[in-house]
């Protein structure tokens, strides 16, 4: 098992970042969805507060993503893609990372203009980023929202198109971030 990526694979430690955000963003539209629709106060707050964690947790590792890309090359594309089907992977490519740090802070500071602090995991407090303010506060949460369908919706043409290489094209890019080998 390689540490570092490669000229033809990502490595341990980008298939780990990788599949663990992506764990953590599904868990999140589940959290979300079950604290909507909760009537329970307490479960609704329970929920949020574990939203959070897991937030803020995606916005560190977001971080340590970002510096790992930064210092380790990428898979080479296949050779028969199209030099536009490169441009449009690696500009969803960047806009799911600006994404993933963007939806976190979004929420820290809606959270912030609620003035509701954002712990993790209730080992610490995060310091709140803006004032408490309701019409900030609901301008935030739209943002919050709005982010994070964008997620959801690169995610599932990321997806899409990780599945259109490997079944129709039949090449080796959804293999590259897969930590066990597929034929």
């Amino acid at each position: 098992m390689q540490i570092k990526n490669s000229n033809e694979r990502y490595g341990a430690i980008s298939q780990l970042l990788h599949w663990s955000v992506v764990i953590l963003i599904v868990t999140q539209f589940v959290l979300a969805k079950q604290a909507g629709g909760t009537e329970s106060l307490l479960q609704k707050a329970k929920l949020l507060t574990t939203h959070k964690s897991f937030g803020m947790t995606i916005l560190m590792l977001a971080i340590l993503r970002l510096l790992w890309r930064l210092m380790n090359n990428t898979p080479a594309p296949p050779p028969a893609m199209p030099t536009w089907q490169h441009r449009v992977a690696t500009t969803t490519h960047w806009l799911l990372y600006a994404l993933i740090f963007l939806t976190p802070l979004l929420g820290w500071m809606m959270s912030s203009a609620k003035n509701y602090s954002v712990s993790w995991f209730s080992l610490f407090t995060f310091p709140n980023l803006v004032s408490a303010d309701e019409t900030l506060f609901a301008q935030l949460k739209i943002a919050h929202q709005v982010s994070a369908y964008a997620i959801g919706n690169l995610a599932i043409l990321h997806l899409l198109a990780a599945l259109k290489h490997h079944f129709f094209d039949k090449d080796n890019v959804l293999r590259t971030m897969l930590p066990l080998k597929l034929k």
